[in-house]
């Protein structure tokens, strides 16, 4: 079985693993696509938290299920896709209802080993059902249910003005479910190309470029004058995570999806006197994935949209340190196991 292996920061070799065998409680799935994420993108940078080498990268997959032991309601051969935070049902979150945020998780492709490989062992717990879905499609309900997952986290009403920073993958699908919450999203990026493609292909009405020089006076305009109600932070960019505590309302929620190494920096005082609240939201549950397939089946939303770039699995180790570069113009690469 040929795997990916990132063995070091800035450096990809092609192994040769063996297969994975059929196991109590797990399933295997034949991987047909991987999406490739920020986080892969950190990880081959150095920058990723909670990461160690060597690893084979990816979580965001789609493939077919060929065996499987304890799962109910599956069948051999379907079009699968996977909740790819193993929690181990036991600890504090887990009882309460969230295993995105399990104490000893173990996320596929950053803690434990990947999807970048022909064939990979899951939890059969993990698996989702393709409701029909493509394989393009569904290799992008893990990234979309990121975004649905910090939009549910901030309790999003109908009518409010919700300000996604960053319009990456995950940005783009945060303002994608705030929309469909009711929102009035407010775009801001300091990649132009990006701030076209919320406007021309998700319909984002308002965008503002990062680097302007009056992002607040803009921000006031567009909300008259009472700033937004929600801010959601997914650049995972210190820079970025810290000025947007400006940005808020009185009375605001502040949502980092985003992840970055640093500190957070506040000024207490203006936090304080806005009385504003402060969350994190991490990964996504499987009412999250339900809702992102309910979508998409609705026609709310059109995953493939997000797909810019392709490659075969044989190309990715030559192709990977350019989509680094944002002049690519890379929304999202799919990698394809079977072309």
């Amino acid at each position: 079985m040929k795997t990916l292996i990132c063995t070091t920061p800035g450096k990809l070799e092609y192994a040769v693993g063996e297969r994975p065998k059929p196991a109590k409680g797990c399933a295997i799935i034949k991987i047909k696509r991987v999406g490739i994420c920020g986080t892969d993108l950190h990880a081959f940078e150095g920058t990723q938290p909670f990461f160690s080498y060597p690893r084979i990268l990816g979580h965001e997959l789609a493939g077919e299920l060929v065996d499987f032991d304890n799962a109910t309601g599956f069948q051999k051969g379907e079009a699968v896709t996977l909740i790819p935070y193993f929690n181990c049902g036991h600890c504090i979150a887990c009882r309460t209802g969230k295993p995105n945020c399990c104490a000893s998780i173990q996320v596929c492709g950053v803690h434990i080993d990947g999807g970048m490989a022909e064939y990979i062992s899951v939890p059969s717990a993990a698996l989702v059902h393709g409701e029909g879905l493509g394989y393009d499609a569904l290799a992008l309900i893990e990234p979309l249910a990121i975004g649905a997952h910090g939009v549910r986290r901030a309790a999003v009403k109908a009518g409010e003005f919700v300000l996604v920073v960053g319009a990456g993958p995950i940005g783009l699908g945060t303002m994608e479910f705030a929309r469909i919450a009711g929102a009035n999203v407010i775009a801001l990026d300091k990649n132009e190309a990006r701030l076209a493609f919320c406007k021309e292909k998700l319909g984002i009405k308002y965008t503002i470029h990062a680097d302007a020089s009056d992002v607040e006076a803009q921000l006031q305009r567009i909300t008259q004058g009472d700033m937004p109600t929600v801010v959601i932070d997914a650049t995972g960019n210190q820079k970025a995570i810290n000025n947007s505590f400006r940005y808020m309302a009185h009375g605001a929620r502040y949502i980092l999806i985003g992840l970055q190494r640093g500190e957070v920096c506040i000024s207490h005082p203006e936090f304080h006197k806005r009385e504003a609240s402060l969350m994190s939201s991490r990964n996504a549950t499987r009412d999250d994935f339900e809702h992102v397939i309910a979508s998409i089946k609705k026609g709310m939303v059109s995953p493939t949209t997000y797909i810019t770039h392709r490659v075969d699995f044989d190309e990715v180790a030559q192709e990977f340190e350019c989509w680094l570069n944002p002049e690519t113009g890379i929304i999202k690469v799919l990698v394809q196991m079977d072309s």
